[in-house]
């Protein structure tokens, strides 16, 4: 058992095999640990985000050196079966690597009894265990950049169904029309850990398809109470997304968290009208959005300073200042001009605006489709109305940091591992000690980086999928990281190098494409060591 730092309040608990990952993941379930916030298994981690305030990495470490690891999870009785076209596209190249023929590897996967491990990479994306040796085969040495949404593939002892059309490297078999992601089930992923599932050939058989018992989510009618007011929406040179601190305890279904990427600013824009702080608001790139106000609001706008100018019924146009509330009579029209410096600003609404929840969160995931729809030209979005707490407006907010602009350099801080030893002593040096360019390939899932010299591996062999945190930087075979964002995806396959410090998150959030990135390790890489308590004094574990 290894502990490798993720960041400042995450570990990767890194065991023999996966039988050892799921019964540690079982034991931290049934027995936990005060203070462990989060746990991502995977095919031989377990990622573990802790309370800082609460635990020491150390502590964590030697509270989970003393679990029993026999212990081997009973399978779930619940059997889902999967209509399957094999007419994948790499079924030839797996009969090949396997020295099957087609109709062999068609046979030997529908007579597997098929176990969910453990979710990850998207929402509803299932990793199955149990399937039959033969069928091992590795990932594709080049990875597509979209592979449908239903193709039933094959990695390493694993066999999966994309939920959705995404990049991805495994072997596809075929396809499915079953629906793995569904909102309105509940819970909405099809594959549950535990679940047992069985393959079916269509072209063999057609039988009724034995799934779960599902719920229907209804979230009834909508409250109203006396008249609204609406916000018109002019222009939005790029939709507006719905944000809020984010979707967490969902990660057993492969959601990741989401949320706003400046958190600091997003608060700050719900104090300035004194709403509470987690209250949603419109996450807004590089300004250009417009629209008018039907009714008397305060607003305000935080993050990347775009000038606002705001036309009131008469023609009159006056200019407001960010991070300042501004008050909002019928017929205004409020309008943002290009942002200098930042990539998002934060637009709140005393009161809050109407957004119907998505599993917790009003959060927009870019990468898992989940959540509001993004707000475009003609969206009519609906302060809310029902009586709620307000707090007092805040007078004295002010930015967290000096908002980069392009051509500037952002220095990041950064925690070393847990993959830093996979990189040989050039790439470790050529990572901390030159620039890095933002690529306009970057979004909220991650930033596409370039630098002069690619990072040099000295591991070479494929790593098992295991957990990863906002701000990983992953480095895949082409040496050029990415830093992941918040709708990251919660499980990848290239080696993380290092992990941007969380209190440099929201600064990261914020730098434009064209901005160099200077990476400055804060921590050696090594090994955690667990702090073993005296076990004969500790009392005995409630059960």
């Amino acid at each position: 058992m290894r502990f490798l730092p993720v960041n400042l309040t995450t570990l990767l608990v890194e065991l023999d095999d996966l039988d050892q990952t799921l019964a540690l993941f079982a034991s931290l379930e049934t027995d936990p640990v005060e203070g462990i916030e989060d746990i991502v298994p995977a095919a031989r981690t377990l990622m573990i985000g802790f309370r800082a305030e609460r635990l020491t990495a150390e502590r964590l470490a030697g509270e989970i050196a003393t679990r029993d690891l026999s212990a081997r999870i009973a399978p779930s009785d619940q059997l889902v079966e999967i209509p399957v076209h094999y007419d994948g596209e790499d079924l030839a190249d797996v009969a090949q690597l396997t020295g099957l023929s087609v109709e062999e590897v068609i046979r030997r996967h529908t007579e597997s009894t098929f176990t969910v491990a453990f979710c990850g990479f998207a929402p509803g994306f299932g990793y199955l265990v149990g399937g039959d040796p033969a069928l091992q085969v590795p990932r594709r040495k080049s990875p597509r950049t979209r592979i449908p949404a239903g193709s039933v593939a094959l990695a390493g002892a694993f066999s999966g169904v994309y939920p959705q059309a995404s990049p991805g490297g495994w072997q596809i078999i075929g396809t499915t029309l079953e629906k793995m992601w569904d909102l309105s089930r509940d819970p909405p992923a099809l594959f549950q850990p535990g679940y047992r599932v069985r393959f079916f050939d269509l072209e063999k058989r057609a039988v009724a398809i034995s799934t779960p018992a599902t719920k229907v989510v209804d979230p009834g009618p909508a409250e109203f109470t006396g008249e609204a007011v609406t916000l018109k929406v002019l222009a939005a040179p790029m939709p507006a997304l719905f944000q809020d601190l984010g979707r967490f305890g969902k990660t057993g279904q492969g959601v990741s968290s989401s949320g706003a990427l400046d958190r600091g600013a997003l608060k700050a824009a719900n104090r300035v009208v004194g709403n509470a702080a987690g209250t949603p608001c419109l996450e807004i790139i590089l300004g250009g959005f417009s629209f008018e106000a039907s009714g008397r609001a305060v607003m305000a706008l935080t993050g990347a300073p775009c000038p606002i100018s705001i036309r009131d019924a008469s023609g009159r146009t006056i200019a407001a200042e960010t991070y300042q509330p501004i008050s909002l009579e019928p017929g205004d029209v409020v309008t943002l001009g290009h942002a200098p410096r930042g990539m998002r600003s934060y637009l709140s609404i005393r009161g809050g605006l109407t957004v119907e929840p998505v599993l917790g969160s009003a959060s927009t995931d870019t990468l898992a489709f989940i959540g509001p729809d993004p707000v475009t030209a003609g969206t009519i979005l609906t302060l809310q109305t029902a009586t709620q707490f307000l707090g007092s407006v805040s007078l004295s907010e002010a930015p967290a940091f000096a908002f980069p602009a392009s051509g500037e350099i952002v220095t990041l801080d950064v925690i070393m591992g847990p993959r830093s030893d996979w990189f040989t002593e050039a790439g470790i040096t050529s990572f901390s000690g030159q620039l890095w360019q933002v690529t306009p390939q970057s979004n909220r899932v991650g930033i596409r980086l370039s630098g002069d010299i690619a990072l040099e591996r000295k591991d070479k062999t494929e790593l098992p999928s295991e957990g990863t945190a906002t701000g990983a930087i992953q480095v895949p075979h082409s040496g050029q990281p990415v830093l992941f964002l918040a709708d990251h995806p919660l499980t990848g396959g290239y080696p993380v190098i290092g992990t941007v410090a969380e209190y440099h998150l929201d600064l990261a959030g914020q730098i434009p494409v064209n901005a160099q990135i200077r990476f400055r390790p804060v921590t050696r890489f090594a090994d955690v060591r667990p702090h073993v308590r005296d076990t004969k004094a500790r009392p005995p574990r409630n059960k």
